[in-house]
């Protein structure tokens, strides 16, 4: 039997969408994968879309792709990089996922990678509440959106929560940003090395295995 392993993750960072490759492989492998997401780019990490960070983030971006064979579209850099109106901000993407794990846990990562699917590939702004909701319809989830939208007091606790968790897990074990995988749980947790999520399969499994978190 694995050990619990868990992702922290924000919606609109490049590098979880690049390792959305390495983390399905271990969902087909039978590990049982919690989503934990930091609101990184939430809150006092959200910013305006401006031409350097836009420029900073396709550079990233391209890196991305070379590593991870994911693709980073001209329709999203044309659109969503070169939209100085849009607010690079998780925020909504992120409560609309929390919404997703209060009912459908097991389907929270099949959202993410909807919404980055629908950012990166298609160039649609998953920030704005319209788009979120027409992505998440697609996967049979509109009320997830709906939720956010209204953002009811219970929602708001269970997403405030989910994030003071998940930041004091990073902290704790002194990770410096995501994607992060964490593996275990309490005195036993520990980092799994971010390196294996781009690089050879059979790394991931290596790391995986000597961590004793198996399918």
């Amino acid at each position: 039997m694995g050990q619990a392993v868990t992702y922290l993750f924000d919606p609109l960072c490049g590098w979880c969408y690049g390792a959305a490759p390495a983390l399905d492989r271990l969902r087909r492998a039978g590990v049982a994968l919690r989503t934990a997401p930091t609101g990184l780019f939430s809150g006092e990490g959200a910013r305006r879309m401006d031409a350097a960070f836009a420029s900073f983030a396709w550079t990233s971006d391209q890196r991305i792709a070379r590593m991870t064979g994911q693709v980073f579209s001209e329709r999203y850099r044309d659109t969503v990089l070169a939209d100085r109106g849009c607010l690079f901000d998780s925020g909504p993407a992120t409560l609309a996922l929390s919404a997703v794990a209060s009912v459908e846990p097991d389907r929270e990562f099949e959202a993410l990678k909807a919404l980055q699917a629908a950012r990166y590939v298609e160039g649609l702004d998953i920030t704005a509440t319209p788009v979120l909701r027409a992505v998440l319809e697609t996967q049979g989830l509109g009320w997830a959106a709906e939720a956010a939208a209204k953002a009811g007091p219970a929602l708001l606790e269970r997403h405030r929560l989910r994030i003071a968790q998940a930041r004091g897990t990073m902290s704790r074990l002194g990770a410096s940003g995501v994607p992060t995988v964490v593996v275990g749980q309490g005195a036993q947790a520990r980092l799994l090395p971010t390196g294996v999520l781009f690089g050879p399969p059979e790394q991931l499994t290596q790391h995986m295995a000597a961590a004793g978190a198996g399918g």
